[in-house]
């Protein structure tokens, strides 16, 4: 009796303000069978929260009745912190807080449930990959194209997809063969395989999947592209072995992801120009190794617990001076390149903005995880800027009087 007629004020008090209602958000079950109805009236209102009544009670107005305020509120928050008439609001609060809390995606919200561990195995959640990937071959599609015309939109769609595919298709594969060491990583236990989500199994058959598929867009291609495309799988199988016999696996994974500035020549022409293609290649492989020794820095730790290799450990304190050294061979390399090609000046300035991009990468904070992730995935600005430059390059006025000659 003493209890409900100590509530029954403290209602009376609050019910003026209307700041309970965060509080009645908040709980599970009720101690008795029903709350009284002044309650459920108040329950019902829409006011702020208990952190604007904590800053209410903390204003020169207020500050004279805080006491009693914080006092019937610290009653009223132990009796209705259980109360069935919140569950409802509390899982939503809940359910807003898991979304915004890094750990959802467009996967988890709009996909149905059966295929969401298949997503995330793909990293559909994670475009960054398929960007770094598609890079490499849309430059050398725009490359090829004849000077003062556009690149072939259809090639560059392709290779869109099929960048989409190979890069899932290598990440079920990672996931495969790595399971047990994922599962000893902190960034990467929750993988699907790692964690138990999907068998072994599953993966295996989510991977023919994504290989079929991918011959699909490849027998799309030239003959001599169909060669030089199914090639590259040796390294995409290989690569996830390499972290453990050698301390470069970041330069094996540079060869792979950049297959792409061969095959989108080919593609083009039937055929590779090497003073062209050889170069891009090349600025592709430093740039994989700039950004993913970057990445690399975010696992560092448990790398060494696990037994694996990168060039993060391979480098130490002196990753910067490493990094310097590969972004200036990787604009060299892009410089010479587009030389070779006879493209305009518009291509230069843009590589100058470009290297202005990688100079900052240098300023990485590696031991921060959060920061590391952050110039990782700003590289997708990088290969954009290289394809600005490539792109006026061939249509730069000079090109269009030596087309119309």
């Amino acid at each position: 009796m003493q209890i409900h007629n100590r509530l029954s004020r403290v209602t009376a008090r609050c019910k003026s303000f209307g700041f309970l209602h965060q509080f009645l958000s908040n709980g599970g079950r009720c101690y008795g069978s029903s709350l009284p109805h002044d309650l459920l009236d108040i329950r019902s209102q829409r006011v702020c929260s208990f952190g604007n009544w904590r800053n209410i009670c903390h204003t020169s107005h207020w500050r004279s009745s805080g006491q009693w305020i914080r006092g019937s509120i610290g009653a009223y928050a132990e009796f209705i912190q259980f109360s069935r008439f919140c569950s409802v609001t509390s899982d939503r609060k809940e359910e807003k807080r898991n979304n915004s809390d890094g750990n959802q995606s467009w996967v988890d919200v709009y996909l149905p449930e059966v295929a969401r561990p298949y997503a995330h195995l793909a990293r559909l959640d994670k475009p960054i990959g398929t960007w770094l990937l598609a890079w490499p071959g849309v430059w050398s599609i725009t490359l090829a194209a004849a000077p003062g015309t556009l690149p072939d939109t259809k090639l560059i769609t392709l290779f869109g997809i099929g960048a989409l595919l190979l890069r899932g298709a290598g990440c079920t594969i990672n996931d495969l063969l790595d399971r047990d060491i994922d599962a000893k990583v902190q960034r990467t236990m929750k993988r699907p395989i790692a964690s138990g989500v999907l068998t072994p199994f599953q993966g295996i058959c989510f991977l023919g999947s994504q290989l079929l598929l991918g011959l699909g867009i490849l027998l799309q291609l030239n003959d001599f592209s169909r060669v030089l495309g199914a090639s590259s799988l040796l390294l995409v199988f290989s690569y996830p072995f390499m972290k453990r016999v050698t301390y470069w696996p970041q330069a094996y994974l540079g060869l792979t992801f950049n297959w792409g500035a061969l095959l989108g020549w080919a593609a083009v022409k039937g055929s590779l120009d090497l003073s062209v293609v050889l170069p891009l290649y090349a600025s592709g492989v430093f740039w994989t190794l700039v950004y993913d020794t970057i990445y690399a820095h975010q696992d560092k730790e448990d790398d060494l617990k696990v037994g694996v290799k990168s060039t993060a450990l391979r480098f130490g304190d002196s990753t910067k001076g490493w990094l310097s050294v590969f972004g200036f061979a990787c604009i060299s390399s892009l410089a010479l390149s587009g030389y070779n090609a006879n493209i305009g000046i518009p291509f230069y300035v843009f590589l100058a903005a470009a290297s202005t991009h990688l100079a900052w990468q240098m300023t990485v904070d590696l031991s921060s995880r959060a920061d590391c992730n952050r110039m990782f995935v700003s590289n997708k600005w990088f290969g954009a800027l290289v394809f600005c430059g490539i792109l006026f390059g061939k249509i730069e006025p000079s090109n269009l009087a030596l087309l119309q000659a």
